[in-house]
């Protein structure tokens, strides 16, 4: 779905928000009907070091930094946004302060009813705010925790946010990349992340693989109205800081990882070549000063991908 196409759905549900949650979508059965979520919004990232992460994400990745929020209590920057496209960022937290902390900070999907969306969650069962609320960025948002505590907020871009604001913006043509395609983070019981995603929010699986052909060590998810994945990141060897980083990771599609290579070889990186994973596609694997790791992936796999069928 193009980004345009998301923000037309969201201004026809605008409306759906101001009024009573009685009016809200149902289903033949009368239940509440899940929204169109429809992407990947934002990764969120924390840091110990913002000058260095504005060097990598801005300086090696050639992503612009549009605004930024400030605390509420005026004690300092809450956050920044590298904006990726007009619907999708990398957001940098503040917030590294112990070695051995995540650096992982939530994960967020776009939504065109995010009022919807949190009844909906409410009558399956799932525990929710008593309300969106509007962020300091002008948008409707929740926040929630999956079965495995991962902190995961849902959003809708509203007209006059930040966001919406600078559609057209900050898109130079420096940008290693103009879509993250994919998220990743640690799994360790797939059955209680699939209840949740596959089963209630209706993501669709379309791809396992491992390191060997019989374990599955990856899999993907893909969200139920776009293009986007989630991918589980099994079988975790240790909490090392630098393991998390690999498992806890953004993907940002590009049409040549070579292509890749070369520019942040040009910018003053100096990474491993790229290869082709177990999927069949070209990768090239960068890590950010924090150790979060950020792969460049080709959307087709060059040679048959291992372990089960990649379905369209």
């Amino acid at each position: 779905m193009k980004c345009a196409d998301r923000f037309f759905l969201a201004l026809l549900v605008a409306g759906v928000l101001l009024q009573p949650s009685s009016l809200l979508a149902a289903d033949s059965a009368g239940a509440v009907a899940r929204p169109p979520i429809v992407g990947v919004a934002h990764i969120g990232l924390n840091t110990d070091d913002m000058a260095a992460a504005r060097k990598f994400y801005t300086g090696i990745l050639g992503f612009q930094e549009p605004f930024s929020l400030e605390k509420p209590d005026g004690s300092g920057l809450m956050l920044t946004y590298f904006k990726v496209n007009d619907h999708q960022y990398i957001e940098v937290f503040p917030d590294l302060k112990d070695p051995g902390q995540s650096r992982l900070n939530h994960i967020c999907f776009e939504t065109t009813n995010v009022e919807q969306l949190r009844a909906y969650l409410a009558s399956k069962g799932v525990t929710v705010p008593d309300k969106v609320s509007t962020g300091l960025d002008g948008n409707l948002s929740f926040e929630i925790h999956d079965p495995e505590e991962h902190l995961v907020e849902f959003v809708q871009y509203m007209p006059g946010s930040l966001h919406s604001r600078n559609f057209g913006k900050f898109l130079p043509s420096t940008r290693i990349s103009e879509h993250i395609i994919h998220v990743g983070f640690v799994v360790k019981d797939r059955a209680a992340e699939d209840r949740f995603y596959k089963d209630i929010l209706g993501f669709r699986f379309f791809w396992q693989g491992g390191m060997t052909d019989t374990r599955a060590d990856w899999v993907d998810m893909r969200v139920p109205d776009g293009t986007d994945w989630l991918e589980y990141m099994m079988n975790l060897r240790d909490e090392t800081p630098h393991t998390l980083g690999v498992m806890n990771h953004l993907a940002l599609g590009v049409p040549s990882t070579q292509a890749g290579f070369e520019t942040v070889v040009s910018r003053g990186l100096n990474p491993d070549k790229p290869k082709i994973g177990r999927d069949g596609k070209w990768q090239l694997n960068l890590y950010d000063p924090n150790l979060t790791r950020v792969e460049l992936m080709e959307p087709k796999p060059v040679e048959k991908p291992c372990c089960s069928p990649m379905l369209p």
